[in-house]
């Protein structure tokens, strides 16, 4: 009984596993069944599997074709698997020989006239392999300045099922990956373009510096939002495992470039306020997809007017905020995307929103209801709140200010001191420090810790509060070169929370 074994992946998440696609070709009507849960797509794939063969000029086998996907209890979704159930089906008909196939991972979609085409999540799944002990992977030529990021896995690109056919029985070499382009650093403002607004410019400062979320408020036009697309020029370059995480990310949402794929700066999210909870978090029919949290991940996801987002969207960003992850539930299990991100909003203070405060014509209520959207556990999890003021004069004055290359050296300062003192607990920056780390290992000096436990015994604060108040007095801390926040330092730092419960 002809039998025939071929290797693809399967992608939930951000994580991949090795999936074994074997091929058996039976006596009966000529027929294609496919058995280990696949969804709608793969089912399709069999009419597609079919027609791209015999376009391709070989011989599909007359016989009833019996596909197995295993681990049979693992969901398989999407059109990632067609190369490798094609060379599954071939290895069964004695087409092709199947000594270079026990070590290779087939990625890819098959069009009718044999063609490969670009499927999502390329890098997690060539990741997968890597781990699995794989040598070489196979994945669509388009797709080769993606999978190439991966060291330590022979990648290779095929154009066609015709070209992985002739590779495979040894008459044919398929392309290697060309050498990785530079990083494309996208472009951000300067700080220097901002008039003014020196509080909300030392917010942001220390907002880079040790990872802290941020909210504006302020009349509009008043630089919030300029505030805000600056703040990814303050932050350090991402990491090598960072940039390898972000860019699997995105890889899997589809929004990767083809010429530049490696992620190498923090990325900037601004999605709309009329965006889902779906949209935010992610999700969608079928397997769940990330939302702009998660391709926030590692960079700014930056929510303008976030009075006017629903409030489910919001109290939505609460876990996340809090563990750093997003994890979406579905039938067949759980998704997983990491979501460590710094959030900044923005928001007018009521809804007619007028240039001078004296303007405003909102009822009493009216204020309170717009911004009340925004709930106290919500608004808790924020570390710094500046109310911003027109600027009365100097708009025009053309005073040089501090640029962002200045306000970023101070920036990296800061965090490689945070960095060196939290590496044995593998953290980099101050935002993300348990509280009970920072109560008992670095607890601070009584008369530093005086003001916060005032606010605490007096309800002004809560416990969580408390400890994102001592990680901010740890970042003015870091900003001035001290080795340990003093009094004045977690002033600060309850100056910004208190501004915000106001």
């Amino acid at each position: 009984m002809p039998l025939g074994r071929a290797f693809s992946v399967a992608v939930a998440g951000v994580d991949g596993q090795l999936v074994e696609i074997e091929a058996d070709i039976g006596q009966g009507l000529p027929s294609v069944h496919l058995v280990g849960r696949p969804d709608t797509t793969l089912q399709e794939s069999r009419d597609r599997v079919r027609a791209a063969v015999s376009n391709t000029g070989e011989k599909w086998p007359d016989g009833r074709v019996v596909l197995a996907l295993s681990p049979a209890t693992l969901p398989k979704v999407g059109s990632v698997y067609d190369l490798a159930l094609a060379a599954a089906v071939l290895d069964a008909a004695g087409s092709i020989p199947s000594q270079r196939l026990a070590d290779t991972v087939l990625l890819g979609e098959l069009a009718l006239d044999g063609r490969v085409r670009r499927v999502r999540g390329i890098l997690p799944a060539v990741l997968a392999a890597r781990t699995a002990g794989r040598g070489t992977v196979v994945v669509p030529t388009a797709a080769l300045p993606e999978a190439g990021l991966v060291n330590g896995i022979r990648v290779l690109g095929a154009a066609s099922l015709g070209e992985l056919v002739d590779w495979l029985r040894g008459a044919g070499e398929l392309a290697p990956p060309e050498p990785a382009a530079p990083p494309l650093i996208p472009p951000t403002g300067d700080l220097r373009e901002v008039v003014g607004q020196d509080e909300a410019r030392w917010a942001l400062e220390v907002a880079a510096a040790g990872g802290h979320h941020l909210l504006l408020t302020g009349p509009p036009g008043i630089g919030k939002t300029m505030l805000a697309q600056r703040l990814p020029g303050l932050l350090p370059p991402l990491r090598e495992r960072e940039s390898l995480e972000v860019t699997a990310i995105h890889s899997v949402a589809g929004i990767l470039s083809d010429d530049h794929p490696l992620i190498f700066s923090p990325p900037f999210v601004a999605p709309h306020h009329s965006s889902s909870v779906a949209a935010m978090i992610g999700g969608g029919s079928g397997s769940a997809r990330p939302g702009a949290a998660s391709c926030a991940h590692r960079g700014v996801l930056f929510l303008d007017e976030c009075a006017e987002i629903g409030t489910k969207v919001l109290e939505a960003l609460r876990t996340p905020l809090e563990e750093g992850e997003v994890r979406i539930a579905r039938r067949d299990g759980v998704a997983r995307y990491p979501a460590r991100f710094q959030l900044v909003l923005a928001a007018n203070p009521c809804p007619c929103a007028p240039a001078r405060d004296i303007d405003c014509i909102c009822a009493p209520l009216a204020r309170r209801r717009y911004l009340g959207k925004l709930s106290g556990p919500l608004l808790d999890r924020i570390d710094l709140a500046v109310q911003m003021h027109a600027q009365a004069a100097g708009a025009f004055s053309g005073e040089e200010v501090e640029s962002s290359e200045v306000v970023r050296a101070r920036v990296a300062v800061a965090r490689d001191a945070a960095a060196e003192r939290w590496s044995a607990l593998g953290l980099s920056t101050n935002a993300e420090v348990p509280g009970h780390i920072l109560r008992q290992k670095f607890r601070l000096p009584r008369e530093a810790l005086a003001p916060v436990e005032n606010a605490l015994r007096h309800g002004r604060m809560s416990a969580r509060g408390a400890d994102r108040a001592i990680r901010v007095a740890w970042t003015v801390c870091d900003l001035r070169g001290g080795h340990l926040p003093t009094a004045q330092d977690v002033l600060q730092a309850l100056n910004f929370r208190q501004r915000g419960a106001a």
